[in-house]
């Protein structure tokens, strides 16, 4: 008898499992949305922090998360159509690369969450009430502190003594980079430098602009941050070269590319930093809880190859605080 009772449970198990099986609720998969202004070659370091966060988080893309990536290729114009193109595949979630992306995203919805990277001044940009409490729904890491802004003019002054005039790339079709534009030229001015500002609106203009920055004696060049100039670093490092220029970039891809130095937030960290965001939100906080960070981490990066190309000394003291030296 208790091998029929055995038997009978055994069959009946069998019978049920399938049953079991389809009453479970099917695991949930978050399909979100990555929107940048640039090209994934131009981003790929960064943006593989961001999935490396995710994954150690638990997200498995193709399993129980799916990524919808829309690149602008420095085509600003272009992040409207991207982001609504995103609304309407209706995802969880919205990762914003820059301000050009994360304006772009805000414009398109004011529901879907968005965590934004790298983003200058949310509260001046109006993307956030305060950092504290952001207050809509955009949220993730700052990238600008108006404080430090001469920072990186400074560093310049110790490379290149006696420095007086400094080309400056900035794009007017970036929301930051007016008001970055007058806290660079009271920073300048307080070194006694003089800023040669010269609008790129087009990756076309920058042979002419270099010619513009020859021609007034410029002594460097910086270039601000922005997806579309970055882009273009390659070209721009390349250029800044020819015509024997030190280039300042805000980002370390500028100097991989070939750039003299870079000064800037540590974006390997902001990114995987971007992942707790993603998590918290995908779990049911509110972007409107979530404080904005600012970056805390600062690096700055040497290339000595380009350096000894354009036949210049970088100083001891200034070696010993570069965060990696390219050789």
């Amino acid at each position: 008898m208790r091998l029929i009772r055995l038997v009978v449970v055994l069959v009946v198990s069998l019978l049920l499992a399938p049953l079991a099986a389809e009453a479970q609720p099917a695991r949930k998969v978050y399909r979100i949305g990555y929107l940048s202004g640039a090209s994934l070659a131009a981003t790929k370091p960064v943006l593989e922090q961001l999935q490396q966060g995710l994954q150690e988080l638990g997200y498995a893309e193709g399993q129980n998360v799916v990524i919808e990536y829309r690149w602008a290729e420095g085509k600003q114009e272009r992040l409207p159509e991207l982001a609504a193109d995103l609304v309407r595949l209706n995802v969880d979630l919205i990762v914003a690369q820059a301000s050009t992306a994360a304006q772009a995203a805000y414009q398109a919805t004011r529901t879907i969450p968005i965590v934004m990277v790298a983003v200058g001044d949310p509260v001046r940009l109006g993307l956030a009430a305060s950092l504290a409490r952001p207050g809509g729904n955009v949220t993730g890491m700052a990238s600008y502190l108006p404080e430090l802004s001469g920072k990186p003019l400074q560093i310049l002054t110790e490379i290149v003594p006696r420095i007086k005039r400094v080309a400056l790339l900035w794009n007017p079709a970036n929301p930051l980079h007016a008001s970055v534009l007058k806290d660079l030229e009271a920073a300048a001015s307080s070194l006694g430098i003089q800023l040669q500002p010269l609008k790129i609106v087009t990756p076309e203009e920058l042979d002419g602009a270099f010619r513009l920055a020859v021609n007034e004696r410029a002594a460097a060049v910086c270039v601000l941050g922005d997806p579309m100039l970055g882009v273009h670093g390659a070209r721009i490092a390349a250029l800044a070269l020819k015509v024997r220029l030190p280039s300042l970039f805000a980002t370390r891809a500028g100097v991989d590319a070939g750039g003299l130095i870079s000064y800037g937030p540590d974006l390997l960290v902001m990114y995987r930093r971007a992942a707790h965001y993603v998590d918290r939100i995908l779990k049911g906080t509110k972007p409107a809880d979530l404080p904005v960070e600012q970056p805390t981490k600062f690096e700055l990066v040497i290339n000595l190859k380009t350096a000894k190309a354009l036949g210049l000394t970088i100083p001891p003291s200034v070696l010993g605080r570069a965060d990696q030296v390219i050789e």
